[in-house]
């Protein structure tokens, strides 16, 4: 089972934002859309760091073929599907 997506920078805004204003951890899960314990560590975070940022960075195995190469091979199957790839 994956991670969840981030939330965005809009939505921890919000958040610090609500937690500020004396709304309910519950209450500005609520507002926002997502958990409660989202709210409380974003908030922590804020209160500790002064910031909000995510620090996860794209995770796996780098791409083998770049986008340049992308949309060349896209290219040459277009043209001949059946076509072999000669090895040099």
């Amino acid at each position: 089972m994956g991670k969840a997506a981030d939330l965005s920078e809009f939505h921890r805004g919000q958040i610090v934002m609500a937690r500020r204003l004396g709304t309910s951890i519950t209450e500005t899960a609520r507002l926002v859309g997502c958990s409660r314990s989202a709210v409380v560590s974003i908030h922590a975070k804020w209160i500790n760091d002064g910031d909000t940022s995510s620090r996860r960075q794209g995770v796996g195995r780098p791409r083998v073929i770049k986008e340049k190469g992308r949309r060349r091979l896209s290219r040459l199957v277009k043209q001949n599907r059946r076509q072999t790839v000669g090895l040099s």
